[in-house]
């Protein structure tokens, strides 16, 4: 080991300069926490961001979800600053506003949110551009579901007076409806949603169909054309009694531009498994859908529809996965460097060593001149006592055992001069450099 550090320590050395320089290069490591804006308590979007938080905890990130009003408010958040500010939120796909929201990003579409349209049997109401004749129940201000029903009015032509348009939804909305107190209510819900269900099997209201919804989807990149198959709520009471041809939003998992990318990562991870099975509006695998959204979609998002998950996460734990991802950045430049290094170490060690014993040559070649060179004895006896004091200290020499051939040597050769200046005769005239 300690042969190893003498030859090897200035590779650690620059090693770990290296490490620490690209460390300031390096991207920092996931957050542990992120903040998950959710919607209203009980409703979906509660409840799918409750099945992120469990996923995502199992993998060491703690997630907060908030309860909110819904899809406008998840956007203010998302782009808010300060404490209000959060991570990642349900959005409604077709709300966003591509200069408001301009710094978000989309990690897909996740599901389909039916727009239910009822509207009263007695009205023979056929479509949707006759909504704005009667009283319509359109939810409250600053909801996804008013965000989008005017959206699509727009689309249709026509407007609605503020006395026809009722902020009502969801069981109010039904429950009004159902009473007479409106003509007709709209939903941005799932199919299992209770009120939609009452809906569907009360023979007092009708479902409001879009014939249109091919050309309405294409208009919206958002929104989804699906057809509501006869029976597929009721096979044994034939609900619905016929094909209903219907526009859904797609539900987006919606993120900060800033949001670390190995958190989208495992926030993909998840989408595809809560949101990959079938339902009875999407086939298997419909979802998650990186082309069903209205905003920009991450980079990260990108590639993962792609390719799928990175290599090293098919093989690794996320937090394993994500170091090695981020210590490319270290290992590349580093190998560069280090393998003309790890070829020039042992020589430099070599001649380190070496060096070690070879500079004793100038000394004992100096100290056999002078001896040559000495007229009287005492002079020659003073330079074999240099000798022997040479020979004391390069007895003391440390080198590897591989380096004792040349280090006795070495000692030999002092032991050969000292031999010599015994025999030479005092009187010899000798030429120091030549002899």
């Amino acid at each position: 080991m300690k042969d190893f550090l003498k030859l090897y320590w200035p590779l650690i050395a620059v090693a770990v300069l290296g490490i620490f320089l690209a460390m300031r290069f390096v991207e920092p490591p996931p957050p542990k926490s992120i903040t998950f804006a959710a919607g209203s308590s009980g409703g979906a979007y509660t409840e799918y961001a409750n099945r992120y938080a469990a996923l995502l905890e199992d993998h060491g990130v703690s997630v907060e979800v908030l309860t909110t009003a819904g899809s406008l408010e998840n956007l203010r958040l998302l782009t808010s600053e300060g404490e209000d500010q959060v991570d990642v939120a349900l959005v409604q796909g077709g709300i966003a506003d591509p200069v408001v929201d301009a710094e978000l990003l989309s990690l897909g579409g996740l599901f389909y949110e039916p727009f239910w349209v009822f509207a009263r049997a007695d009205l023979g109401l056929v479509d949707f551009s006759q909504l704005h004749e009667v009283s319509l129940a359109i939810g409250p201000d600053g909801s996804g579901t008013r965000a989008l029903a005017q959206h699509i009015q727009a689309e249709f032509g026509g407007t609605w007076t503020p006395d026809t348009t009722i902020p009502l939804s969801g069981q109010p909305a039904a429950d009004a409806l159902l009473a007479g107190d409106v003509d007709a209510a709209v939903f941005a819900a799932g199919i299992s949603a209770p009120y939609v269900d009452q809906l569907l099997r009360d023979e007092r209201v009708v479902q409001v169909g879009f014939p249109r919804a091919p050309a309405l989807a294409r208009r919206a990149p958002a929104l989804g054309e699906l057809t509501l198959l006869r029976g597929v709520v009721d096979i044994g009471g034939d609900l619905p009694g016929q094909d209903v041809q219907m526009i859904a939003p797609v539900a987006q998992l919606t993120v900060r531009e800033d949001l670390h990318p190995a958190i989208q990562s495992i926030l993909l991870e998840s989408a595809v498994s809560i949101h990959s099975e079938a339902s009875l509006l999407a086939r298997p695998g419909r979802f998650p859908d990186g082309g069903a959204t209205d905003l920009p979609l991450s980079k990260q998002a990108d590639r993962y529809y792609r390719d799928g998950p990175s290599a090293l996460r098919r093989y690794f734990s996320f937090g394993v996965a994500n170091f090695l991802e981020r210590a490319w950045i270290l290992l590349i430049p580093l190998v560069t460097l280090l393998i003309p290094l790890v070829r020039a170490a042992p020589p430099i060690y070599r001649w380190r060593v070496r060096r070690k014993i070879y500079v004793w040559y100038e000394d004992l070649r100096q100290l056999e001149a002078r001896g040559r060179a000495a007229k009287t004895e005492p002079d020659r006896d003073l330079i074999r006592k240099h000798l022997s004091q040479l020979q004391e200290e390069i007895g003391k020499l440390e080198v590897p055992l591989s380096y004792n051939d040349d280090l006795y040597r070495l000692r030999s050769h002092v032991a050969f001069v000292n031999q010599i200046l015994g025999n030479l005769d005092p009187q010899q005239k000798v030429d120091p450099l030549t002899a």
